[in-house]
């Protein structure tokens, strides 16, 4: 099963990771996919487009829609058998990068449907 973990910090901490830090994620990253954990991982630009459809009319807004207060920072999809793995990698991952919000949500993929 697969999930998605986003990765927040707030606005007020933010700062560039260190040198130490780099190395450290750099370490966990090799692990997770020697493991065959990690399939990928990336940031996310600070504004977006929302596309949204109501009677049939459909309205395009540009972001931010994330709350001032809140940063997202990257996320990573991992390849896991449980949430409960899903939740031990995510929890190494905050234990490098310190303080902030993980999210951890499951994604469907076609072969969760059987004959779809």
């Amino acid at each position: 099963m697969q999930f998605i973990v986003y990765a927040t910090s707030p606005a007020s901490e933010a700062a560039p990771p260190n040198p130490k830090m780099m190395a450290e994620l750099g370490q966990l990253t090799t692990e997770s996919l020697q493991a065959g954990v990690l399939v990928t991982t990336g940031a996310v630009a600070g504004t977006g487009t929302r596309l949204r459809q109501a009677a049939g009319e459909v309205t395009v807004t540009d972001g931010p829609f994330v709350e001032a207060k809140e940063l997202m920072g990257g996320f990573a999809v991992l390849e896991v058998k449980s949430l409960e793995e899903a939740i031990a990698w995510s929890k190494r991952f905050r234990q490098i990068v310190g303080d902030g919000e993980s999210e951890i949500v499951r994604i469907y993929g076609p072969n969760d449907f059987p004959g779809a």
